[in-house]
């Protein structure tokens, strides 16, 4: 055991007070290393996880009672915090009714009311709603969406996908072909993957000649291509970079000009994240096709969607397969469709719009003075997204045995140490988050 693996085991859960919880606790971790295997991880473990107990607004309490700030919303998606009393009233109420019916041939107010209120709140011309289970699967049906539509307008040969270096879209196996393929985590499928078509990384400013490249690759693939997909504004997991919006209007136009159809994986940014309710907003465009998940419930349950025009529906249900092919069983669920529309009830509120700029400036107070620091290659802030670019992969159990002693929960990778904290996050927490992230930078 390396001395930083020792670090953060002194710091984890099983550190706890004696007794009958601390031996609770270690008997968890025991079954957890011997059976549970974690996301992106060797079985068992390299280190031990943090056992938590209970969660309540932006806290995670660990097993030993210690209380950690969640500067992550559950990998983005819990914006309300935890225990919200709204929440957890739609989740209760929905559960006396029905928890679950299949959607096949059945239909139940929940989904209908949430397919609704989605078209409602989506750039123009999103007015087709499909319910699945999660980010990656949302991904899957509009890649599924754009080649079962341009086979059905008689362009079966349009089979690839175009998109920019620097993304991440999902870590089923095509998703996987459009993240980025070299410096992305999905590099060991090199072979086996579609290949696809890439641009390359998008810059921060505004770049005349690489929105000609952007142009030009989507003419010079046009006879290939069924759709250009792309995160907006943000690029999320593939390194958590920034970029010009205008680059999507730059997209817009091309692909419409070509008859490619145009996605934009809003899984990361959607609902507010970035400070606007979308990232097409920063734009003002529509997409042809659009990926939601993450916040959708709130961070309660699984759910995602993926919406589309009536030009792409309409193609799709006049084609030889008389419809989209694809049917998950719990398409629809009842819980999570009730909890989501709680949730988009908060977010239409608008409380978010406030809090949101309130993080981000905390977050700039807060990170700005890294810039410049030794081992600090970059310092970035949009909406409610604070990161910490290093110059060197991060060691991951320093850096987060760092954050865990200023109280703060951080989950780095590669070289990045970040934020995406609860929109309902006060100032002092955030306050406490940046210390937190400037702690793992100083230790990683």
């Amino acid at each position: 055991m390396s001395p930083a693996e020792r670090d953060l085991l002194a710091l984890g859960p099983s550190s706890g007070p004696p007794g009958a919880d601390g031996g609770a606790a270690a008997e968890l971790l025991a079954l957890d290393r011997a059976h549970v295997w974690h996301p992106y991880g060797p079985m068992p473990g390299r280190n031990e996880p943090y056992l938590v107990e209970s969660a309540e607004g932006v806290r995670l309490r660990l097993a030993g009672g210690r209380e950690l700030i969640d500067g992550m919303s559950s990998w983005w998606a819990a914006i309300h915090g935890y225990r919200h009393p709204a929440l957890d009233a739609a989740l209760a109420d929905q559960a006396g009714r029905m928890s679950h019916v299949m959607f096949g041939g059945l239909t139940h107010e929940p989904a209908v009311r949430l397919a609704t209120d989605l078209a409602g709140l989506a750039p123009a011309g999103l007015e087709h709603v499909f319910l699945c289970d999660s980010g990656s699967i949302s991904v899957e049906v509009a890649i599924k969406m754009a080649l079962q539509a341009q086979r059905a307008l008689g362009r079966p040969q349009r089979q690839r996908l175009a998109t920019w270096r620097g993304g991440y879209h999902g870590d089923t196996f095509h998703p996987m072909s459009v993240c980025d393929p070299v410096g992305g985590m999905h590099s060991l499928w090199t072979g086996v993957l579609p290949r696809q078509v890439f641009a390359g990384p998008p810059p921060a400013a505004w770049d005349e000649s690489y929105a000609t490249a952007l142009t030009d690759m989507i003419e010079r693939h046009a006879h290939e291509i069924a759709a250009v997909i792309v995160e907006p504004v943000v690029q999320g997991a593939g390194g958590m970079r920034f970029h010009h919006p205008e680059y999507l209007r730059v997209l817009r136009e091309a692909t419409a000009a070509h008859g490619v159809f145009l996605i934009f994986d809003e899984i990361a940014t959607g609902f507010g994240r970035t400070g606007r309710f979308f990232g097409a907003d920063h734009a003002g465009v529509s997409p042809d096709i659009m990926c939601l998940g993450k916040a959708l419930t709130g961070g309660y349950l699984t759910l995602a969607a993926t919406l589309c025009t009536s030009a792409v529906a309409e193609a799709i249900s006049a084609g030889e397969g008389g419809g989209l092919a694809h049917g998950p069983t719990f398409m629809g669920n009842p819980l999570a469709c009730a909890v989501a529309r709680a949730s988009l009830s908060l977010l239409r509120d608008g409380g978010w719009a406030q809090r949101v700029p309130m993080i981000e400036k905390g977050l700039r107070d807060g990170l700005e003075p890294l810039r410049g620091a030794r081992g600090v290659a970059d310092v970035r802030v949009l909406g409610a997204i604070g990161v910490v670019q290093l110059d060197h992969d991060v060691d991951v159990a320093k850096a987060t045995a760092a954050a865990v002693a200023e109280g703060v929960w951080l989950r780095p990778f590669r070289d990045l140490i970040y934020t995406m904290p609860p929109f309902v996050t006060g100032d002092a927490d955030v306050a406490r988050i940046a210390a937190g992230i400037a702690s793992a930078a100083a230790a990683g």
